[in-house]
């Protein structure tokens, strides 16, 4: 077992695109958490106010726990009905309507510091560039509203495909919208384990590590890594 980007050797063929998970990798939550939004507690407190740190953090579990038994990212209205059932409130159609408002991305949203001059590199190299991401649909206009959706071309959503990774429809579905073999692609994800799962597949594939782990699998500390592999 090796630590962080020292398994990282060096890519044996020629690379033509990049398959780029999104959380993780590319965006990050500000205040540390993907689901549920920041703002759950706040809109629920309206209806509820003597609710609990407590209790909202029993809920949150509750949901983790509905997320990871889903076979997919399943519908938000039904992640949210399963943590106000949770805490005893009714999970009203205004109510769900409100969590799922929209909000502007940046206000809980950002990207990493090295994502937007690592993509324009790969751009100007002409490596072309996809998503393959574990999220609800609208992942694209997220990555839109964060100026970095005109990157992409192609994106492999679970919740519009029914499958989580490491399912390899996940993987297929991106290299074959960019028309390329898996041997062509490098895949980057900040879960070790969904890496292996595309070497598995045939695909070039690197743990994005932005913090030290322990793997064995081919690992980079940043995005800028990356640049030397294509």
């Amino acid at each position: 077992m090796t630590s962080g980007s020292s398994a990282s050797p060096s890519v044996p063929g020629p690379v033509r695109a990049v398959l780029f998970d999104s959380g993780g990798v590319l965006i990050r939550p500000i205040g540390g958490r993907w689901n549920p939004r920041a703002d759950f507690e706040e809109t629920v407190l309206r209806r509820r106010p003597t609710l609990t740190r407590e209790e909202f953090a029993a809920a949150v579990e509750a949901g983790d726990r509905f997320m990871d038994a889903s076979p997919s990212t399943p519908d938000r209205d039904d992640y949210h009905r399963v943590m106000l059932h949770h805490l005893g409130v009714e999970p009203t159609a205004p109510l769900l309507a409100e969590l799922r408002r929209e909000i502007p991305p940046a206000q809980i949203l950002e990207t990493y510091p090295d994502v937007v001059e690592t993509l324009e590199e790969l751009e100007r190299r002409g490596v072309r560039r996809a998503v393959v991401s574990d999220a609800w649909p609208e992942l694209p206009d997220l990555h839109d509203a964060l100026g970095i959706g005109r990157f992409f071309e192609a994106y492999a959503i679970s919740a519009v495909l029914g499958c989580d990774k490491p399912d390899p429809r996940m993987y297929h579905h991106a290299s074959t919208a960019l028309g390329l073999d898996p041997a062509q692609c490098l895949f980057l994800d900040d879960d070790p384990e969904l890496v292996r799962a595309a070497i598995d597949l045939g695909y070039e594939g690197r743990a994005v590590c932005r913090t030290p782990v322990e793997t064995d699998v081919p690992s980079v500390s940043g995005l800028s890594e990356v640049l030397a592999l294509v």
